[in-house]
C-alpha cells in the first residue's frame, strides 16, 4: 500500500497532475507492467482507481531506498511503502509521472501517451515472420528513411537510437534507406537483427554513455559491444572500413559505407 506521496518537483517533461498524492495515498498496487518506455502501475485506493504511467526519459531512474535515506539533488518524487519509499529521481527532468483514471477507459486505448504505439519487438507478434511482415506492410509507400520509422514507434517501440543503428548495421541496411523501398527479405532480417540487438542489450544491462543505471545501481555494458553506434572513423569489426555518422533529424546515425547498402 502507499502510504503517502511526497512531490517535490511537479515541472517535468509533462507537469506531475494535481492532486496525485491524494489520489495515491492509500491505495494498493495491484500490477506493474511496461509498455514502450512507459511503466505502467494499477493502482487501487479509497479516493480512485486508475494507472500511475512513469517515464524514465534519458536520465531518470527509480530506486527502492529505506526512507531515511538522505536525499540527493534532482529527488523529484517519492512513493512510500511502510519503511521504503519508490524514489524518482532525473537530472534532466524529461520524465514524467501521470495518472489515468480508469474511468477514462483502458489506458492502452484512451492514454493520449500510449494508443499509438507500435508492436513490442521481444512478443509473439514480432517472432519468426510476424516481424518482417509487419515492417514490410506498415512501410508500403512511406519515403521516410528507415531509421527514423523505428524511431517513431508507431511500428514496433523501443527501439531507440543506439539500437537502430546496431540492428540496422545487423541486417546490411542503410539507415537512410526510404523504408518503402525495402524488400521483404531484407526486412526478415531486420526483425531478427532488432531482436537479437534487444535481447544482447537486456543481456548486458542496458547502455551507459554518460549516467545510465539500472535499479540496483550498476551500470550497463552492452556498449562494449557496439558495431558503429559512437565508432566514427573507426574500423568496422567485419570488413575493416571506416564506420561513418550521418545527422537524421537532429540525431546521430552510425553506419558502415561497406556492409550496408541502400
Amino acid at each position: 500500500m502507499i502510504d503517502s506521496v511526497t512531490i517535490r518537483n511537479r515541472a517535468l517533461r509533462w507537469p506531475v497532475p494535481v492532486g496525485l498524492a491524494r489520489r495515491l495515498t492509500g491505495a494498493l498496487v495491484q500490477t506493474v507492467e511496461r509498455r514502450g518506455k512507459f511503466i505502467l502501475m494499477d493502482c487501487r485506493g479509497p479516493r480512485s482507481a486508475g494507472v500511475l504511467l512513469l517515464h524514465l526519459g534519458m536520465t531518470g531512474t527509480l530506486r527502492v531506498l529505506p526512507a531515511t535515506t538522505p536525499l540527493r539533488t534532482h529527488d523529484h518524487v517519492d512513493l512510500r511503502f511502510g519503511a521504503d519509499v519508490l524514489r524518482f529521481n532525473d537530472p534532466r527532468r524529461f520524465g514524467a509521472i501521470l495518472w489515468h483514471d480508469n474511468a477514462l477507459g483502458d489506458v492502452l486505448v484512451a492514454s493520449s501517451h500510449l494508443r499509438g504505439l507500435g508492436v513490442e519487438p521481444l512478443e509473439a507478434a514480432f517472432a519468426g515472420e510476424l516481424g518482417g511482415v509487419l515492417l514490410y506492410e506498415r512501410s508500403r509507400g512511406r519515403e521516410l528513411a528507415i531509421k527514423q520509422l523505428l524511431l517513431a514507434g508507431q511500428v514496433v517501440v523501443g527501439v531507440g537510437n543506439i539500437y537502430a543503428s546496431e540492428s540496422l548495421f545487423g541486417a546490411g541496411i542503410h539507415p537512410a534507406t526510404s523504408a518503402g523501398r525495402i524488400s521483404r527479405a531484407r526486412y526478415q532480417r531486420l526483425a531478427q537483427a532488432i531482436r537479437l540487438t534487444m535481447a544482447q542489450a537486456i543481456e548486458a544491462g542496458g547502455s551507459t554513455l554518460r549516467d545510465f543505471v539500472a535499479s540496483n545501481g550498476a551500470p550497463g555494458y552492452f556498449q562494449d559491444e557496439y558495431f558503429v553506434y559512437g565508432r566514427e572513423g573507426e574500423a568496422c569489426r567485419n570488413c575493416g572500413a571506416r564506420i561513418r555518422q550521418l545527422r537524421q533529424g537532429q540525431r546521430a546515425s552510425f553506419y558502415c559505407p561497406n556492409c550496408q547498402r541502400r
